[in-house]
């Protein structure tokens, strides 16, 4: 921030904005009384913020006009949201106190700032130099306060939410290193949190912006594939359209029919994920229908979603696998939806979604919406769902055995998990974690069902206690009188509540189990090169945050920190303090080495972003590559901007390949690669069936460009359909 005076343009600027947050607040505010209470925080935070500028040279108070905007616009909140937006920078930023807001808005809003404050301050620590031993502490703890307030207020966490994409969409103006940073921090915990908590529109364009700078080679060629798409589809689409609006004319509906494509980061997510090419992406068009119900009912509502669903189905032909009712049982964050895939008769795939105005809504902003229309007395059964998730977190936020890191690391694996749907021998639908086993079921059921389970039955047939359960299966749990739980169960579990039942049970063989512990730690760090010493001791006790010696080699014994987790430790450790890890290539420029991090095998030309270990070692990795993105949230003030074009080496690379299969195919390819590129061939693996062939080719190359050539040679050769770069 810097301070100048504003310019009659900047106050052109401010005023332009200011009113075109109070046409939309307007209509947001219950009354008069409350309009007037946002022109008041308006003009405290305009003149708090005076003569203040942001790094891009604009004035300061766009950034709190801008998020209040959001706050209004695209997540449904009110008048004291909108307030506590306006002014969640002043107590940080200026000489005012929470007690002068509280004093001029009123406890709510003061709570409000004081819990946004709270989270700046420490995310404004966590940037401090010279504190590498408690980087990881701080950063986590800002998360961890972030998600605390999800109990006292879920209004916090959806401000910070609108003010991270505002920073989001200013973020060019940061330097390298600053953004990816954020960037990192924004994909790994608050793009999770918006999509639990029902924020499309925030999520989606957060994404896109965490992909226009992480990959943005990748961002514009499928921004302009879409283009083009778009430009050539769109008469084929209105094409579609018309028999089924004419149809539910002629039925009576009320309703408006939105055209939508798929966004440049989930079609970049779907290439990545599915290893397929841009025109292998079937789902890249979509309609959505939205009506309003004839009545104010759910059951109503609900019904004429399926009738309209019967309606369309009946005009084109259906790719049922990709059927999808999420009305029968709406997600957890609220969503509820019937989906369904249809062949045009222009011979493509388009996706149709049905949703009632209100269920349009929700989708679109999420939890304030769904709350909003709980308080008018349109409640939804999924009601018990959120408030469900909501006391999960609680629960981890406040367990005593589990670290700041490992929370992190919890929360973000479980805003990212999904939720499927199985049924009790009786038809009762359960809702269950997806990649939950049919043990963690027993214990979903009850304890005791679980401590005595033996096997399940699922669909009838026998299986064992480890089935990983699907979308519809029904379960069925065996039990017998004298069964007990087994240690090997913690690997087993899925679900934290049944692994803590699990651990709670072992607790009356503690000491037993601790001496094992103790052996295994002992064999362990011996096995790993290190020398075991009460130092080595306390820094497992410091990132599992158990103070008891013996409570770790508790764990320990259960088998809670395999060779896996001891390796992470360690890892993490290094990390933390700066000592150096051993593995892959070194390289040298200036004095500084660089490391190529194994999880990604970044080559030159790929966008990356690098890890100091010390004053002379980098590890680099890619910068959308998932380690990174969790590196980045935990150790944010270790990144920096690698240097490392100039040093001329050859890079591992995997190029996945497939096609139809012809006679000298195989030839052509080697001949290619090795002839007129000039490059060693390190594996070539090819395979086939009934025709066609899939495989791989493992070499080396210098930087991206040499890919890129090998890549687009590749494409030409007769036979040969998608070449697509993977992981090693």
């Amino acid at each position: 921030m810097s301070i100048s005076k504003f310019t009659p343009d900047d106050l052109r600027c401010i005023d332009e904005a200011y009113t075109s947050l109070m046409q939309v607040a307007a209509k947001r505010c219950k009354d008069k009384t409350e309009v007037e209470t946002v022109r008041k925080a308006f003009k405290f935070a305009n003149q708090a913020h005076k003569n203040v500028r942001r790094r891009s040279g604009e004035p300061y108070i766009l950034h709190p006009i801008a998020v209040a905007e959001i706050v209004v616009s695209e997540i449904g909140l009110g008048c004291k949201s909108i307030c506590a937006a306006l002014l969640h920078d002043v107590v940080e930023d200026t000489a005012y106190t929470v007690d002068d807001i509280r004093n001029l808005f009123g406890d709510k809003i003061a709570t409000l700032v004081d819990g946004l404050t709270k989270i700046k301050t420490v995310l404004d620590n966590e940037d401090r130099k010279g504190e590498a031993a408690s980087t990881e502490s701080l950063q986590a703890e800002n998360f961890k306060r972030i998600l605390l307030t999800l109990n006292d207020d879920v209004r916090v966490v959806l401000i910070k939410l609108a003010d991270r994409l505002h920073n989001c969409r200013t973020i060019e103006y940061m330097p390298e290193h600053k953004r990816d940073k954020i960037l990192s921090e924004t994909m790994f915990i608050f793009i999770p949190l918006a999509h639990r908590l029902g924020l499309y529109s925030v999520k989606s364009e957060m994404e896109n912006i965490w992909l226009r700078y992480k990959e943005p080679e990748d961002y514009r060629r499928i921004t302009e594939r879409i283009k083009g798409n778009v430009a050539t589809r769109d008469k084929d689409i209105d094409t579609f359209i018309a028999p089924i609006e004419q149809s539910l004319k002629e039925a009576g509906y009320k309703f408006t029919i939105k055209k939508r494509i798929k966004t440049p980061y989930s079609i970049w997510y779907k290439m990545r994920t599915k290893q397929v090419p841009f025109e292998q992406i079937y789902d890249l068009y979509a309609v959505r229908i939205i009506f309003d119900p004839t009545e104010n009912n759910i059951q109503t509502e609900r019904g004429q979603a399926y009738l309209i669903f019967s309606t369309v189905t009946h005009l084109y032909r259906e790719n049922l696998t990709r059927r999808r009712d999420w009305i029968s049982q709406p997600k957890s964050n609220g969503y509820e939806a019937l989906h369904c895939t249809l062949m045009s008769h222009s011979g493509f795939w388009v996706e149709v979604q049905i949703r009632s105005r209100r269920m349009d809504d929700i989708a679109e902003k999420g939890i304030a919406a769904h709350w909003a229309y709980k308080n008018d007395g349109y409640i939804s059964e999924n009601d018990s769902e959120m408030d469900k998730w909501l006391a999960e977190v609680q629960e981890i936020l406040l367990s005593d055995d589990v670290s700041d890191l490992e929370l992190l690391d919890i929360i973000h694996k479980d805003l990212l998990s999904s939720e499927i749907v199985v049924f009790t021998p009786k038809g009762e639908q359960k809702a269950i974690r997806g990649g939950a086993t049919a043990l963690d079921f027993a214990y979903q059921i009850h304890t005791e069902i679980g401590n005595r389970a033996i096997a399940a039955k699922v669909n009838m047939k026998l299986v064992p206690l480890s089935y990983t359960l699907k979308a519809g299966d029904q379960v069925e749990i065996i039990t017998a009188e004298n069964a007990r739980p087994k240690m090997d169960w913690i690997s087993v579990l899925h679900t934290r509540y049944a692994r803590n039942r699990v651990i709670e049970y072992f607790r009356r063989d503690f000491n037993v189990i601790a001496r094992e512990g103790e052996r295994i730690f002992e064999e362990r760090v011996r096995l790993m090169g290190l020398q075991n010493s009460h130092e080595l001791i306390r820094k497992f006790q410091d990132y599992t945050q158990l103070r008891d010696e013996d409570e770790l080699f508790f764990r320990i014994g259960l088998g809670l920190l395999g060779p896996e987790e001891f390796k992470a430790i360690i890892d993490e450790k290094d990390l933390s303090s700066g000592e150096r890890r051993k593995s892959t290539t070194l390289r040298e420029d200036s004095a500084v080495q660089y490391k190529i991090a194994e999880c990604c095998h970044p080559i030159p030309g790929d966008p990356v972003i690098g890890f100091s270990m010390s004053d002379s070692l980098v590890i680099v990795h890619k910068k959308s590559c998932p380690v990174a993105e969790s590196l980045a949230s935990k150790y944010g003030n270790r990144m920096v901007v690698p240097r490392w074009e100039a040093v001329q080496q050859e890079y591992p690379i995997r190029i996945s390949l497939k096609g139809i299969d012809r006679i000298g195919l195989l030839g052509d390819i080697s001949n290619f690669i090795s002839q007129t590129l000039g490059i060693n061939i390190r594996k070539l693996q090819l395979s086939t069936d009934d025709g066609l062939f899939e495989g791989f080719i493992e070499l080396r190359v210098r930087d991206k460009r040499n890919l890129e050539r090998m890549v687009d040679g590749l494409s030409k050769i007769d036979g040969i359909q998608d070449v697509v770069r993977t992981d090693l």
